[in-house]
């Protein structure tokens, strides 16, 4: 299916253009802010990121080469970024929580040839790179790298590639996303002409931009919309509605867990106006949440779905009055979306397949790893998803689980989403997760795990009964275990493979 596409306002651009013409046609007006609303204008964004440019090059790292960010959030953050893209360089992400690990096949696999840091990440970092045989330098990020002597950017080609995000590898080494500048504004493009974002709107970031949706959706969605973004150094449930009111933010990119925790632990003492809408990414988000935060709040939230491999999103359900479906991520917005069988022919409404997805936002290719690449992308230049779902007559998307999720118990297949909005269904249920563990009789059974409101008199045989309720003995998990937090990805997702692991050890 194609919908909504308007490339005008990114069509030949680079990130490093268009973040030029802001600086030329809109000088003086918002760009980043912290929490405390300092703000910085799209001409001093763009000086400064011309100086991280030039203090890069004169470190001895050539156009195209990696040059990776082990940053936590903050204007500092989205200036490295920013400057990385603006000299040309292919700037790495290095996710924090991954472990030293993967951060150092993520810095090896990478060929970074610098890696930009704080202090807080300065340790990992060193930990990281203790075996390796050519170890990229490090410079500590200060004010310094923002003043410092500014060369002549590098004219920067729309198919050069901008950012190297590496997938959560789950089940294996992760991946390295290589997305370019084209593919990086047609994200921040297709968030734009979802959500209808003006200059005048103001978003909230409090995901990482280490992060596909915290960088494509609400740093890169406002440049390309002439906008402004809050990036406070971290999500916290105490200070968020007042970070919002504070700033007068429209509009804030969030996941499942921490609408769920908001939902549970905070209560506004009086509505915010200007807030037009929340987003909802990263994972489906259960019917039953997004009901109660609206009720509680009285904020509309647009469920979306995205990838790294596509720049962030792909689909979102429209905005109010506009028909949200509740339970749906949305229609295509900026890219075509179809449900196809395994050999790629489209499926008709109602039948279930495999999202596949096709846009100026798609990825150039896993670097390195040609095998993988063919595997993800067609011929014809579809790319395969993973994730099987439904489309209605409307032309909206349901999911319906992930090819290699899906718990095949006696011979059926169960799709964990069916026993988490299960579980969400209970008042005092914060997250859940179902997964698939080795079963004698059935080949598989199910279990799931939880985190429960504190004070809470539900235990786990309670939620095994409230689920036999909702869904049936056959679906209904075996036994649900509790605990103080689920294990996540970087995006904020639940990860149920890891979930399954520690449950299998204890």
């Amino acid at each position: 299916m194609t919908a909504h596409f308007d490339t005008s306002p990114i069509s030949g651009h680079s990130v490093s253009s268009l973040l030029a013409e802001r600086a030329r046609k809109t000088p003086h007006e918002p760009y980043l802010i912290d929490e405390n609303g300092s703000v910085l204008s799209f001409l001093e964004v763009e000086q400064r990121a011309k100086n991280v440019a030039g203090m890069i090059a004169a470190q001895g790292v050539e156009p195209n080469q990696s040059v990776a960010f082990a940053l936590s959030n903050g204007i500092d953050a989205a200036l490295v970024i920013l400057g990385a893209f603006y000299g040309g360089y292919m700037a790495v992400a290095i996710n924090l929580v991954a472990g030293q690990d993967t951060i150092s096949y993520v810095l090896e696999h990478s060929q970074a040839r610098l890696v930009l840091h704080d202090a807080r990440a300065e340790s990992l970092i060193n930990a990281a790179l203790t075996d390796h045989q050519n170890p990229p330098d490090l410079v500590q990020v200060s004010d310094d790298v923002f003043t410092s002597e500014v060369t002549t950017p590098v004219a920067v080609d729309t198919n050069t590639g901008g950012l190297l995000m590496y997938t959560s590898g789950t089940t294996g080494r992760p991946k390295g996303v290589v997305l370019t500048h084209e593919n990086l504004l047609a994200g921040g493009q297709n968030a734009v002409l979802a959500h209808a974002l003006k200059p005048t709107d103001r978003a909230l970031c409090v995901l990482p931009l280490y992060h596909i949706n915290g960088l494509c959706v609400t740093l890169l969605g406002p440049l390309v919309s002439g906008g402004s973004v809050v990036i406070p150094p971290k999500f916290r449930v105490s200070t968020f509605w007042e970070i919002v009111a504070r700033n007068t933010c429209t509009w804030m990119s969030l996941v499942p867990t921490q609408i769920s925790y908001l939902l549970h632990d905070v209560q506004l003492t009086e509505p915010l106006s200007h807030v037009r809408f929340a987003r909802s990414a990263s994972a489906p988000l259960s019917p039953d949440v997004q009901t109660a935060f609206e009720t509680a709040f009285g904020i509309p939230i647009v469920e979306t779905m995205g990838l790294t491999e596509t720049a962030a999103q792909i689909l979102s359900n429209p905005l109010p009055p506009g028909k949200r479906k509740i339970g749906s991520p949305g229609v295509p917005f900026g890219n075509e979306v179809v449900v196809a069988d395994p050999l790629g022919n489209e499926m008709p409404r109602g039948e279930e397949g495999e999202l596949l997805v096709r846009g100026p936002n798609v990825m150039r290719e896993y670097l390195d790893n040609e095998k993988a690449t063919n595997e993800c992308l067609t011929s014809d230049g579809w790319l395969r998803t993973g994730d099987l779902g439904c489309m209605d007559v409307d032309g909206y998307v349901f999911i319906t689980g992930r090819l290699k999720e899906l718990i095949i118990k006696g011979g059926e297949n169960i799709a964990p989403r069916e026993i988490d909005d299960a579980l969400y269904s209970h008042p005092d249920v914060i997250e859940a997760a179902a997964f698939a563990l080795p079963c004698p009789h059935y080949g598989e059974k199910i279990e799931a795990g939880v985190v429960l409101e504190e004070g809470t008199e539900i235990d786990g045989p309670g939620l095994v009964a409230h689920c036999v309720r909702k869904v049936g003995s056959f679906k209904a998990p075996d036994h649900v275990h509790i605990f103080d937090e689920l294990p996540k990805g970087p995006s904020g997702k639940i990860q149920r493979i890891k979930l399954a692991a520690l449950v299998s050890r204890s």
